[in-house]
């Protein structure tokens, strides 16, 4: 367990935050081989398909990790004021609401995955194969749920670290799932699915294991995991903020994508390439604003207000200077990256993936502030603030999906996010200046 409410803020955050990147980056690693194996040895047809449907696991996903991280909030506000007994019962209070929306989503989607799969303007030419990955994968949002429960829990209580291993370990056990069922079974576009499930669901059970095994503080009993008013009563309020924050962010991509997904394979195949990029360049912003909501829940428990605003104005510098680093990637070797994801040569893939990436990142200050504000803002107990800026985000690109992009094409959904970045800053920013933790 480690306290982050003592020694240099920047150096705790950053200490905290390594371990929790490289995890990312193994994530979006397995991710991306998923995507290379797929494109190299099914075509892009077959990419087409699965990028077609990323969208809405990205989103279900993103829901249920926003709300476990969101719980976990809680978890850390215990820790840091030294209340083990209301810790285990906020912990015990996230592994079941966790694992109970995953299992409630899962039945949701499959019974209505038809009309959802209509809604997203599949075309019937990858209609078949886009079914058969997501129907595997929403049959597995469990494991992906349950992992993130441990793994929120661990977080929260200072253990970076033991997430990251279990997570590089899932990592390679997909790659390896990945080229036998794929390649070996002939389980096609389904097979990067399965993989994905089972190497989820192994780190999911290995860092369960070792949570209980190594902090006695967190094996649960009974009574720890017993629902009662007042537990739910703490936990639904971040948890649900977090979870709502993260999912009108995924809403508003998944809109976009229904405008992308009738332009065409060649369209959709360079979008979601630029998408896995933007995933790697914008890493640092996800993983500092995970980082900070807990650093500011363990200092909000301690009562150390100063900590706080110190650490959310140093890590602002530290990504001002990445994000001027991504600026110059993306004008100088955008096409090189492409082509490295997709294993495509098409010129129209290569020079829209491209192009999408030159005029985003561009504008890369204002993301990297919208994602360290919400999240230190959930982290200090505002939930309200970081949920209407997402809804801007949200009603902005559902905006430019029936209006913009119908009249000048895929530009519309290029310039859709700068737009968006800056119009759900401002209350970001506004609420931070006037907020009781910032004045304290």
């Amino acid at each position: 367990m480690k306290n982050l409410t003592s020694g240099k803020p920047l150096k705790q955050i950053l200490v905290f935050a390594v371990p929790l990147f490289i995890g990312q980056l193994f994530q979006l690693f397995y991710s991306l081989v998923d995507t290379r194996i797929v494109g190299e040895t099914l075509g892009e047809t077959s990419l087409a398909a699965v990028g077609a449907t990323t969208t809405l696991s990205d989103m279900l996903t993103g829901l249920l990790n926003g709300f476990t991280n969101g719980s976990a909030i809680i978890v850390a506000s215990c820790f840091g004021a030294g209340d083990e007994k209301n810790m285990k019962k906020a912990a015990g209070g996230t592994v079941v609401l966790g694992t109970g929306a995953a299992v409630l989503i899962s039945i949701l989607c499959l019974a209505f995955l038809s009309p959802i799969l209509r809604i997203l303007h599949i075309d019937a030419e990858i209609l078949a194969e886009s079914k058969s990955y997501i129907s595997v994968i929403l049959a597995g949002l469990l494991a992906a749920a349950f992992y993130n429960v441990c793994a929120a829990i661990l977080r929260a209580v200072g253990d970076s670290l033991t997430p990251l291993l279990f997570l590089i370990f899932a990592s390679f056990l997909n790659i390896f799932l990945d080229y036998m069922f794929i390649l070996h079974l002939h389980m096609g576009v389904a097979g990067a699915a399965y993989a994905t499930v089972v190497s989820q669901a192994g780190s999911a059970l290995l860092c369960f294991c070792y949570m209980r095994r190594k902090y006695p503080q967190l094996a649960l009993r009974k009574e720890d995991v017993r629902l009662s008013k007042a537990v739910v009563k703490k936990l639904l309020p971040t948890g649900l903020s977090m979870g709502f924050m993260v999912s009108f962010v995924s809403l508003g991509t998944l809109a976009l994508q229904t405008s992308i997904n009738t332009f065409g394979t060649n369209i959709i195949v360079a979008h979601t390439a630029a998408r896995k990029a933007t995933s790697i360049f914008m890493l640092p912003f996800s993983v500092l604003g995970a980082t900070l909501a807990t650093y500011c829940g363990q200092n909000l428990g301690a009562g150390k207000y100063e900590r706080i605003k110190t650490g959310i104005r140093d890590t602002v510098l530290l990504t001002f200077g990445w994000c001027t680093l991504v600026i110059l990637a993306a004008y100088t070797l955008s096409p090189q990256l492409i082509g490295a994801i997709t294993a495509s040569r098409e010129k129209e893939i290569v020079d829209t993936a491209s192009l999408y990436l030159r005029v985003n990142t561009a504008f890369y200050f204002v993301p990297a502030v919208i994602c360290l504000f919400r999240n230190s803002m959930q982290g200090f107990g505002d939930n309200k603030t970081p949920v209407f800026s997402s809804a801007l985000e949200l009603i902005g690109k559902i905006a430019v999906a029936f209006f913009l992009a119908p009249v000048i094409g895929y530009m519309g959904i290029i310039v859709a996010e700068p737009i968006v970045w800056f119009i759900m800053v401002i209350p970001l920013v506004v609420n931070m200046k006037r907020s009781p933790v910032m004045k304290k």
